[in-house]
């Protein structure tokens, strides 16, 4: 048995995790994500604080929530685990991405996350201009950092809110 850390990067503290169902595509569907290295969560947390600045917030800062996961509760939960970005990572996240009504039934999902690189070449697939086997060649010289999405109410029962940190946001130089 051990704990798994695990960070959710955002503008606020999420002491309550919540499924997040939006219209955006998802790389995993609509749940809640974590990641298990902690300066991607700092990246992305800074990342929407950049936004809101952009947007008129002075105050904007990112927030890294830290929660603990005890791995035994694995056993307990229906989980799918990407080990890499292969082809049936590919197909999970270009169904997920391209249908905002894909349920596929797990409550928990690990692997790659699609960031902007890799979404862009995701996005080629989807929209059939690049082939699945062209994009798996190209994503192989990419680093792909790693997300645990946790995809039902039952899985977020046993994610347990450690505290939050907060990063202030480098304002000097940045436009508007």
């Amino acid at each position: 048995m051990s704990v798994l850390r695990l960070f959710h990067g955002s503008t606020e503290a999420v002491s309550s995790p919540q499924i997040i169902s939006d219209l955006r595509g998802r790389d995993f569907g609509f749940g809640f994500y974590t990641t298990d290295i902690a300066e991607q969560s700092k990246r992305w947390a800074l990342r929407r604080a950049l936004i809101k600045y952009r947007n008129g917030d002075e105050s904007a800062k990112g927030i890294v929530s830290i929660y603990d996961f005890d791995d035994q509760h694995f056993d307990e939960l229906k989980v799918l685990r990407f080990q890499e970005a292969n082809l049936e990572w590919l197909d999970f996240v270009c169904r997920c991405r391209s249908n905002p009504d894909y349920v596929h039934g797990y409550d928990i999902v690990i692997g790659k996350i699609a960031n902007d690189n890799v979404g862009e070449t995701i996005n080629f697939v989807v929209r059939g201009i690049m082939r699945k086997e062209d994009a798996l060649q190209k994503l192989r010289f990419q680093q792909i950092n790693n997300q645990i999405c946790f995809t039902s109410e039952n899985a977020l029962r046993y994610l347990q809110y450690i505290k939050c940190e907060k990063f202030a946001l480098l304002t000097e130089g940045v436009d508007r």
